[in-house]
């Protein structure tokens, strides 16, 4: 979240006119500590972040939110135990994850991480670190379980999750570990709280974001929405709208020629006959 209001408060200060070293004058700081708070690389401080929103004249109510969130921001964060296997650049998405409003995701290779069985996390996990030691592959599927887990409490952000076709045929963990993962897909289709779909190979053939993508977007209509693409080793975030309205309307494309909640109950029913 830190990176989000970052970005929120350089907007504020660019739209007002004034200078990094203008907005660090009215903190009694130098324009690099500016700077290091717009970037997320350094933790904000609540009695800064509202000197900063009277210079630019933010209104009350939109303040008294900000304020709430620079509250939040500075708890410690609930997954230091897991630190071992956290890298810096997933820390950004967990941390957003926990503040979004709605979380959109599209798959092409793995069922999403959020709707993953323990099962189907752990052949996951396995394939991509299968150098590490035991103990932490184990977290990372404890840690991914845990953000799972966080997804149902009240207050947690919408789901909605796209799912390439091919997904269900690609024998992750072989056809046990398969069948659990489709039926607990099935079971996702009634729960509240997610909208989950299929993308046919057709509906993916004409519209696609290109790879897999994570959007999040937050209630407080004042910040900006965060696009998350995740690599081997790093991952970037993107905010700049000219991107966001590229991803957004790929996902509002692809999501208008995927199956139906209904129909992709049919695309799963199928594909699970084909491990039993």
């Amino acid at each position: 979240m830190a990176r989000v209001l970052g970005n929120y408060l350089r907007a504020l200060r660019e739209a007002q006119g004034l200078s990094p070293n203008q907005a660090g004058s009215h903190i009694r700081a130098h324009a690099s500590k500016i700077s290091r708070m717009e970037t997320a690389h350094v933790s904000l401080k609540v009695r800064d972040v509202e000197d900063l929103l009277d210079l630019y004249g933010v209104d009350p109510k939109e303040r008294a939110e900000i304020t709430a969130m620079v509250q939040r921001s500075a708890r410690p964060d609930w997954w230091q135990p897991y630190g071992e296997v956290v890298p810096d650049w997933l820390q950004g998405l967990i941390g957003l994850e926990r503040d979004a409003h709605v979380i959109r995701t599209y798959e092409t290779q793995f069922v999403p991480g959020l709707l993953q069985t323990p099962a189907y996390a752990d052949a996951v996990v396995y394939s991509g670190h299968r150098l590490e030691p035991q103990h932490e592959r184990e977290q990372r599927v404890a840690l991914r379980l845990e953000r799972q887990r966080r997804m149902t409490e009240p207050g947690a952000p919408v789901l909605w999750a796209l799912i390439d076709e091919g997904v269900l045929y690609r024998p992750v963990g072989g056809p046990q570990v398969m069948r659990e993962q489709l039926k607990y897909l099935l079971d996702v289709l009634r729960a509240p709280g997610v909208r989950l779909q299929i993308a046919s190979w057709a509906a993916s053939a004409q519209a696609t974001p290109g790879a897999a993508v994570t959007y999040l977007r937050f209630a407080q209509g004042f910040l900006p929405d965060v696009v998350y693409l995740e690599h081997m080793t790093s991952a970037v975030y993107l905010d700049r709208l000219e991107d966001l309205d590229k991803y957004r309307a790929a996902l509002d494309e692809l999501s208008a020629l995927a199956a139906t909640p209904a129909a992709s109950r049919v695309m799963l029913e199928e594909a699970l006959h084909r491990y039993e």
